[in-house]
């Protein structure tokens, strides 16, 4: 399973195919739009996700709401481009206009973004070329796409949700969730207006939001994904690329913002002692091994256990500040303030909606592979037969 995503912040639309899914899957648009919707949500987002209702187009690959094993295209069109036709336009400008006037060059690169290097790389002059592609208006796509894994893995009894662990600095009481199913975590978080399970830390986290937003800044936090019914064994640990948590932890950095990631315990593992961190094995008769904790986070040697993935991600806070950092225009080399472009507070529970996604999307993949079908009734049966030979192992 293989996905590519096109498109830019303010272009005419965002597009993803999706290479590589089981033939026979359920997939409506409604259940993609669903999830798009809770992108868009979250306390301290900005005025684009007022402008933005973002709904996707299901265009190939799926028929009377099943995939046909063919690729699958999803479009979501750019409301605000009506507003960009000229700036953003695909075709040469006409002789005799100005390009100043039309294409609102930025030539003032912002601190914490791709504005400088990726001109750089690129040879752009006008920075717009780079932070058009780099906005984080791009994983709108990839929750689409994570949206569509999530119904290949609930097909096979695997579900998955995030939740949001700390804001600025206010941390949650993550244990609120043990004990609770993840569909259980996912509506406590999804009735919250910062998706916490903590409703007093909520509150806390929130009123950060409101200072931050009045001050001109921004604040960042951490996200927690978990994974609930994956079978053990998916992963490998004969090649680094095959780990899974290793593809999970790049999936994670790679949203916009995120600066790290951590399994279980995470760092708390550096100030314990291996008898306080590893995972005891026993055994049931009925379930067939077990690990009375879950420290490690759901994997062990690249592999998962059969416990709940558990997955975290750090993100920093949003760069582009309503008081702009100093920066350096590349034409003129003379300081000047960052440029100012429409941005949000904190976005930190909307990211844990990406990271659910990005999460979902890197399981689907590798159980794909490692209990291959072109079909997701065989993908069902290769499962169960592996998880009875594994109780009988």
């Amino acid at each position: 399973m293989r996905y590519l995503t096109a498109g830019e912040s303010h272009g005419p639309q965002l597009t993803a195919i999706i290479e590589g899914l089981p033939s026979n899957m359920e997939l409506t648009a409604e259940s993609v739009n669903k999830d798009l919707a809770r992108r868009q949500g979250g306390y301290g987002r900005g005025r684009r996700m007022q402008i933005e209702k973002d709904t996707v187009a299901i265009t190939a690959g799926v028929r009377h709401g099943k995939t046909i094993g063919a690729p699958v295209a999803l479009t979501v069109t750019n409301d605000d481009w009506k507003h960009w036709t000229k700036i953003m336009g695909i075709e040469p400008l006409a002789e005799g206009v100005d390009p100043d006037e039309i294409k609102r060059r930025v030539t003032r690169p912002r601190p914490g973004h791709a504005d400088l290097v990726g001109g750089m790389k690129y040879g752009h002059r006008d920075l717009r070329n780079v932070l058009e592609r780099s906005s984080a208006r791009e994983t709108t796509m990839r929750v689409a796409a994570g949206s569509v894994a999530k119904s290949m893995l609930k097909a096979l009894g695997i579900e998955v949700t995030a939740h949001v662990a700390e804001i600025g600095g206010i941390q949650a009481d993550t244990t609120l969730r043990n004990g609770k199913t993840v569909s259980e975590i996912r509506e406590i978080a999804s009735d919250d207006a910062v998706y916490c399970i903590d409703p007093e830390a909520s509150e806390k986290m929130k009123q950060a939001i409101d200072d931050a937003k009045a001050a001109g800044n921004s604040i960042g936090g951490t996200v927690e994904v978990i994974v609930e019914g994956c079978p053990p064994g998916v992963g490998s640990y004969v090649q680094y690329d095959r780990k899974l948590d290793a593809r999970i932890a790049a999936a994670i950095v790679s949203i916009n913002a995120f600066k790290g990631v951590e399994f279980g315990l995470g760092f708390e593992m550096a100030r314990r002692p291996g008898s306080e961190v590893h995972d005891e094995i026993e055994w049931d008769e009925q379930a067939g091994y077990r690990r009375r904790t879950n420290n490690l986070g759901g994997f062990e040697g690249g592999m998962t256990t059969g416990m709940p993935i558990v997955v975290r991600g750090v993100m920093k806070p949003i760069p582009t500040l309503y008081k702009p950092l100093e920066s350096v225009d590349i034409d003129t080399k003379e300081p000047f303030k960052a440029s100012i472009e429409r941005s949000d507070s904190c976005a930190v529970p909307a990211a844990s909606v990406v990271a659910e996604h990005v999460v979902a999307w890197e399981v689907a993949a590798a159980i794909s592979e490692t209990f291959h079908s072109d079909t997701i009734e065989g993908l069902r049966r290769n499962i169960d037969e592996f998880v009875s030979r594994a109780r009988e192992f």
